[in-house]
């Protein structure tokens, strides 16, 4: 549980969690009147804050919240949720480009829904928490992509090389409602809490055309995939894939694979000893069951020891040391998660900023060392050197250009960038 929650909020999340632990079929029937407690909704419009975001549907910004009055404002929420008149609006979709190329929907909820939303998540998580698979590392406190990684690399060395590389299709808009919400009203039996998360499931999806008229879609009669953009998505997704997980964990199949399953919201791999084909066959059975598919496409059988694969912006598979020459089984970060970060520094070091240099570097700086923290793991030191000559050539350009100097100029070097200047050296965290 997180530790910047309020002790008495905590104390709350921690007694449900130990009796949600302690009582595997136990049905929490008066959940509804904790979401509105004072410390919870305080708690919630301090999250949300905290992770910004525009403003949905409504236009509402957390500057108007401000302005308005929070507490004020948290007042009348929580009189809406006593009185039970409280009611999602639409999500606001809008399109974003993605790094390989095209635009992706991203959903935006208003502020009252995000904060509302948090605050089921405050009571509910630690419910189902209880109940997640060890083998689920997505959204969950204290657990992390780093350590999914980690479990990753440590089965490949005790020799599971037969890996089932896994891709869900479009996982999160495809989870069946009818058997999600049976999946949540196995622990949850309050009808108030239940009729929320459903709400929240049927609420519609606002675009606007070129003139800027509203169209919508989805709504009452959507029957399928967790709220756009919504804080509850991640915990509602894990709550139904662990349904796989815990049929993976039971099969008598997987162990006599000695498979390891290791997921990561919509992304797993499997990774095992030997029958890796009768195995993917038993998984993608088990998610036909659950109403989903896998994308048949991106899902393959890898030999470790011969291929690489990808999983979670790091790459696996057969590596070679520069010194010894002697192969391993390794992890790094991968092209893809290289090619990503080049062209976020080259948006950070455009030409055409005219801050101060000190503002440049410092959120440079910022986004290298949250880099490099996710990526320090296994054999990065050849991607760092890599990433630290490829910052230092575009510092150059970049302050070349601003002091209106040649293109043969000494100035601005290697050792200049990364001591002189102030730029971090990614090699240098691991020194």
């Amino acid at each position: 549980m997180s530790l910047t929650t309020p002790t008495k909020l905590e104390e709350f999340r921690e007694k449900l969690y130990v009796k949600a632990k302690a009582e595997p079929t136990f049905r929490f029937y008066q959940l509804y009147d904790k979401l509105y407690r004072w410390d919870v909704l305080v708690e919630a419009l301090r999250r949300a804050k905290a992770n910004r975001g525009a403003a949905g549907v409504d236009g509402q910004t957390f500057e108007q919240v401000t302005e308005y009055g929070e507490e004020r404002w948290l007042r009348d929420l929580q009189r809406e949720l006593q009185e039970k008149r409280y009611r999602p609006q639409p999500v606001r979709r809008v399109l974003i480009a993605k790094p390989g190329g095209g635009e992706r929907p991203l959903g935006i909820p208003t502020i009252k829904d995000r904060v509302t939303q948090t605050a089921a998540k405050l009571i509910l998580e630690p419910i189902f928490e209880a109940d997640l698979d060890d083998a689920a590392y997505g959204y969950r406190p204290e657990r992390s992509g780093v350590q999914a990684v980690q479990q990753v690399h440590q089965e490949l060395s005790r020799g599971r090389t037969e890996v089932i590389d896994a891709d869900l299709s479009k996982y999160f808009d495809t989870i069946p409602h009818a058997e999600l919400m049976k999946c949540v009203a196995r622990r949850v039996s309050d009808k108030a809490v239940l009729h929320l998360v459903k709400m929240w499931l049927k609420v519609p999806v606002e675009e606007r055309d070129e003139l800027g008229r509203p169209r919508y879609s989805g709504g009452k009669r959507s029957k399928q995939g967790t709220p756009q953009g919504g804080v509850i998505s991640p915990l509602l997704a894990n709550i139904y894939i662990n349904r796989l997980l815990k049929a993976f964990a039971r099969s008598d199949l997987m162990k006599r694979s000695r498979a390891v399953l290791v997921n990561y919201a919509d992304d797993f791999v499997v990774l095992s000893s030997r029958g890796a084909a009768q195995a993917l066959a038993q998984v993608r059975g088990w998610v036909e069951g659950m109403k989903l598919k896998l994308n048949e496409e991106k899902t393959s059988i890898r030999d470790a020891r011969k291929e690489h694969f990808r999983f979670l912006g790091y790459e696996f598979g057969p590596m070679v040391h520069k010194k010894t020459g002697s192969r391993y089984l390794g992890a790094r970060p991968s092209k893809k998660a290289m090619s990503a970060a080049r062209k976020r520094i080259r948006q950070l070091l455009w030409r055409g900023r005219s801050e101060r240099w000190e503002v440049i570097r410092d959120e440079l700086n910022r986004f290298l060392q949250g880099w490099a923290g996710y990526f320090a793991y296994g054999t990065p030191r050849p991607s760092f050197r890599v990433m630290d000559i490829h910052v230092a050539q575009r510092v150059r350009n970049l302050l070349r250009r601003r002091h209106k100097l040649p293109s043969s100029t000494a100035r601005f070097s290697y050792a200049e960038v990364h001591r002189n200047l102030g730029v971090l050296e990614l090699q240098s965290l691991l020194r």
